[in-house]
């Protein structure tokens, strides 16, 4: 498999947002509303965008978060919105993100999204990429 393709589906985790009830497709802190908003501003974006937050092949653990803005929903996609901040998620991404919450840190050692994914069986010291 080349280093940035998502694995088949036959690789994909079995349990789903979507046979699991309970379980939200992801959670965006407060803190983490503020800063998309902040950064979507930034970028001279309008409120028709929304965080697209998808997973790729790569990073040291194997898997690796991607974030970025788009303002088109594609079939397949789950959309939740967190005070007017609209998230997007790919099918593909979606088994691997399921749960997740999303928040924003700041530190001594600088700031940015942190993910806390309990579907992680393992994560590297830079906190974005994961393995399975």
């Amino acid at each position: 498999m080349a280093e940035n393709q998502i694995p088949s589906e036959e690789t994909l985790p079995q349990e789903t947002a979507q046979n699991e009830p309970n379980v939200p497709p992801i959670e965006l802190t407060p803190k983490a509303v503020e800063m998309v908003r902040k950064t979507r501003a930034k970028e001279g974006l309008g409120d028709d965008y929304g965080l697209r937050v998808s997973v790729v092949g790569g990073g040291c653990s194997g898997f690796q978060y991607s974030l970025g803005f788009d303002c088109e929903r594609h079939d397949g996609d789950t959309v939740v919105a967190f005070d007017g901040v609209r998230v997007l998620i790919d099918e593909v991404s979606l088994p691997y993100i399921a749960g997740t919450t999303l928040d924003y840190v700041e530190g001594l050692h600088g700031a940015g999204f942190k993910f806390n994914n309990p579907r992680a069986a393992r994560t590297c010291g830079c906190g974005s990429s994961f393995s399975v």
